[in-house]
Parts: structure tokens; sequence; C-alpha cells
């Protein structure tokens, strides 16, 4: 159907008659890009040959499913293609350990956690003691729904250093402990990120730690900060923390407004 369309939208007067068909095959390019991308080379070929319905199935049941495991919880680093093949190469012909690494965290944030895990484990391989590998793959391993796994990774991690990737990894623990049940220890650890960071990412889940503590005043108050400062942040990091303002404010309606 891709060359089909292509076919018509080179004849003008079809564009101008039906410039929905400008629309539909960009969004449809546009999917068989990213299928490509993924490697996804059953679904590349559906919709190649298919129907838009093939583009609104894979915009659904991947491109929107993909990253949720980690929406929210990004990594320094690149998802451009080119830097996978340069990554790729370097490894090929120097077998590094930063660069497979760096290959993890660009598998991370693309939501490739078996991938990325891969990479992580080949790093340590070469390099045991970097810290930078072994707190991104105790959080990849965190995603993976592995706590126990991730727990020493981030625990070594922030005894060396407590302000690694500028709190991020101190959150990774965090999390970790409340998958692992110990939410007194989490919530002591979401207390240390916020006394030094106004991230959304450590207020809500901190709220979400008082309100299952029943303190709904102490859980608002983070709550209520998160929301009004969201307005106010660069866009970027509105995107960013997307997911975090919509986790506040559900949290704050199921909580009601309480004592002024």
């Amino acid at each position: 159907m891709v060359a089909t369309v292509l076919n018509e939208l080179l004849d003008l007067d079809s564009l101008i008659s039906h410039p929905w068909l400008l629309a539909l095959t960009a969004f449809q390019v546009w999917m068989l890009i990213d299928a490509l991308r993924r490697k996804e080379w059953l679904w590349s070929v559906f919709l190649f040959l298919g129907f838009s319905l093939s583009a609104v199935l894979y915009f659904f049941m991947v491109y929107r499913a993909a990253p949720a495991a980690t929406r929210g919880f990004e990594l320094p680093g690149t998802q451009d293609r080119r830097r996978i093949k340069q990554l790729e190469a370097q490894i090929h012909h120097l077998d590094k350990a930063h660069h497979h690494s760096q290959l993890g965290d660009v598998y991370f944030q693309q939501a490739r956690l078996d991938e990325a895990a891969a990479c992580y484990r080949a790093s340590l391989e070469r390099d045991p003691v970097d810290l930078d590998t072994r707190a991104h793959f105790g959080q990849c391993l965190l995603r993976q729904k592995k706590p126990a796994q991730a727990r020493p990774l981030l625990e070594g991690v922030v005894a060396e250093n407590p302000k690694h990737d500028y709190g991020h990894t101190l959150m990774a623990l965090a999390e970790t402990l409340t998958a692992l049940g110990e939410t007194d220890a989490a919530l002591a650890l979401w207390k240390r990120v916020t006394e030094q960071h106004s991230y959304p990412r450590a207020k809500v889940q901190l709220a979400e730690l008082y309100a299952a503590k029943n303190q709904p005043a102490l859980a608002r108050a983070e709550l209520q900060e998160v929301v009004a400062e969201d307005p106010h942040a660069p866009a970027f990091q509105r995107r960013r923390d997307h997911v975090w303002i919509s986790r506040a404010k559900t949290l704050l309606r199921r909580l009601g407004t309480g004592p002024r």
C-alpha cells in the first residue's frame, strides 16, 4: 500500500483532492521506520504491504507499549540509530567496557531491557567496578522486575557516592526497596532525595508512601508542590515528567483537598 499511496501522492491533483493521503502515508512511513529501527521484521513487512490498519495496530501494540517500562525513568544518553551503529563498530574493533555500557544505556532508553542487560553484563566482565555501569545495570534489573538482583548493585554505588547521577541512583534504590516491601527504608531515602532535589519522580513516590501510611496531609503537600511547579518548568522537562504529573493529579483527586 505504501508504494501505491506514494505514487498517488506524486500526482498533484490527487494530493489536492485527497489531502488525507499525505497524513496517512506520513503516519504509516513513521511506523515503518520505527519498526525497522526496533528490528520488528514481521511488522515491517505488514506495514510496507498492508493497509493503514497495520499502522494503527502497530502504534498501539508496539510503539506505545514498548517504552512503558522506562517511561519517566530516563538515563542520560541518546536513542539515535546512528549512535547504536557507532557503538557496535567500536565494540567490534576495540571491545572496551565503556562502549558496552553506553550501548546498554541506549537500549535502556528504548526499553529494550534484555539487550541493555546483556550490554551491562558484558561491560562489567571487562570493568567490574565502574559506578555508572553498576548503577544503570541495577536500574535495568529493577525495570525487569528483578529488585532483589538490583539491590546490591544500587546499594554499592550509593555507598560509594550517595549523589551519583544527580540523585537518580538513590531514587532507583528507593524504588527497589519499595518493590521489596521495605517501605520505611524507602521513605527515608525519598526524604534524602527531596531534601536535595525537586524531582517530581521523587516527590510523587514519597507522597504515595505517605498516603499508604495514612499521612494524607504530608502526601498532599508534596503533590501540590509538584503540580504547582509543573507549568513553570521547561518544555523538555514537562515532557519527561508528564507521567509523574499525571500520577500526582490522580492521587490528589483521590486524597481530596483536606483541611487548609
